[in-house]
């Protein structure tokens, strides 16, 4: 018995060692890095736009800045492909383009916070650079992380990223809000554009990963081939990374393939669309940057990630797609609550209640979302598949969304409230519809799994 109590305890000691590792420690870092660009150009740069008396429409289309992470898969071969000149010799493929990246996203970040709000063409040139390298970051970071660690540690570097980045929307959300109350909007983005130095740092301490040369996806640059084997063998990786995945997934998910398509591409419209005028609402109201920061950002973070744990019981106890169901339903009739809002006085203590509510239903949505996503994938094509699921994840939200500024002009915050949660009607009908298909249909063989074509 004793024997057996001592080794639990040393089993218990060596999963809390595992984060202690300088690998898995650093990922908090790199996390804090990719996740500190985000909010800068979404919804803390529209609170900053309307603290100016941007217009409405024109901050909507602002929306749009955050499409390239939607199509960062676009350019990703070519991160994964060429070396970045001098940079590579000095540091390595990876970490080349990470400090590429991350002093890409400092600067774009410092010059815009030199910019006068109501140059808004400067504002949003600044604000696309930015939002490039920082997608372009996140693309390295995730493959430094794959290749860093076995896959035994994963788990645990995953956990480390995820605080990290949490941590980051934390300061470039509630944090720069705050600096721009007490100070200004230059200052707080001076002041992240600075902090992107703690990732640049991290980058240059860590180790470039080891690499498999024999990989058909790495890069051809060895000066014994000739042009065209370099082509055939760049026709195959491409082949590989786009061609393939989507016609396996095809293969495998049959006749239902387009309507999961279809519930991927709308499950969070409802969502996305909502937040780009949460900010401009709550200060149009007449709430302080401060009540904002502390309420939306403090109070609101700490919701979510209740409700992403709560989420998570609910798939383990419900499965994923009565949980999704749950997550839809709850997001549209918070998104009514805020109509709600837009027809009182204003109330802190009516505002804490519906942010926490919305970010609450938001952390079920999301985390029960992530799982579905994760088990339409298929084990051979697990990076690409889940990268192109999560770009039609956000692309009808961002494209939709840049007209929210349009819509509330035209028709006053209550009725873009109503009318973005109307939008979640079609994720909750097709939610509905991929329950009684699971029920129905059983599970399909595929030439290496049966698998569910409804997903998990």
């Amino acid at each position: 018995m004793i024997d057996q109590t001592q080794r639990y305890s040393v089993a218990w000691l060596d999963a809390v060692r595992v984060y202690l590792r300088p690998n898995v420690a650093s990922l908090a870092l790199l996390g804090f890095s990719s996740g500190l660009p985000y909010l800068l150009v979404f919804s803390t740069l529209t609170a900053w736009l309307r603290d100016s008396a941007v217009d409405l429409s024109t901050i909507g289309f602002f929306a749009w800045v955050g499409l390239f992470y939607s199509l960062k898969f676009v350019w990703a071969p070519w991160v994964d492909r060429f070396r970045v000149p001098l940079l590579s010799r000095a540091l390595g493929h990876r970490r080349s383009w990470m400090a590429l990246s991350q002093i890409a996203v400092g600067v774009s970040l410092i010059l815009l916070s030199q910019t006068e709000p109501n140059d808004t063409r400067w504002i949003a040139a600044l604000a696309c650079l930015t939002a490039f390298f920082s997608a372009t970051q996140d693309i390295v970071i995730d493959a430094y992380r794959i290749e860093s660690a076995e896959q035994s540690n994963q788990a645990a570097m995953s956990a480390m990223y995820i605080l990290g980045y949490r941590a980051a929307l934390l300061v470039s959300g509630a944090g720069a809000l705050l600096i721009a109350d007490v100070g200004s909007w230059s200052l707080a983005y001076l002041s992240c554009g600075l902090l992107m130095s703690i990732g640049l740092l991290t980058t240059c301490l860590v180790k470039e990963p080891p690499r498999n040369e024999t990989d058909p996806n790495q890069r051809l640059t060895a000066p014994e081939r000739d042009a065209t084997t370099q082509y055939v063998r760049f026709g195959e990786m491409a082949t590989r990374l786009f061609v393939a995945p989507i016609t396996s997934f095809f293969q495998v998910y049959g006749r239902v393939a387009w309507a999961i398509l279809a519930l991927v591409a709308l499950y969070r419209l409802s969502d996305i669309v909502m937040g780009v005028m949460a900010n401009p609402f709550y200060l149009d109201k007449g709430y302080t940057k401060s009540e904002i920061a502390g309420i939306a950002k403090g109070l609101g973070f700490g919701m979510s990630i209740f409700g992403a744990f709560l989420g998570g019981v609910l798939v383990m106890r419900f499965s994923v797609l009565k949980t999704m169901l749950l997550g839809a339903l709850l997001v549209a009739l918070t998104n009514l609550l805020f109509a709600f809002l837009a027809q009182i006085a204003p109330s802190l203590t009516l505002l804490a209640l519906v942010i926490s509510l919305d970010n609450l239903s938001g952390g079920v949505a999301a985390t029960s979302f992530v799982a579905y996503l994760s088990g339409l994938t298929q084990r051979e094509f697990t990076a690409t598949q889940y990268a192109l699921f999560s770009s039609l994840m956000t692309l009808p939200g961002k494209f939709i969304s840049g007209f929210s500024g349009i819509a509330v002009s035209a028709l006053g915050y209550f009725q873009f409230f109503v009318g973005s949660a109307l939008l979640g009607i079609p994720a909750i009908l097709l939610t509905i519809w991929a329950i009684r298909q699971a029920n129905g249909l059983g599970s399909i063989e595929t030439a290496s799994t049966k698998r569910d074509p409804l997903g998990p």
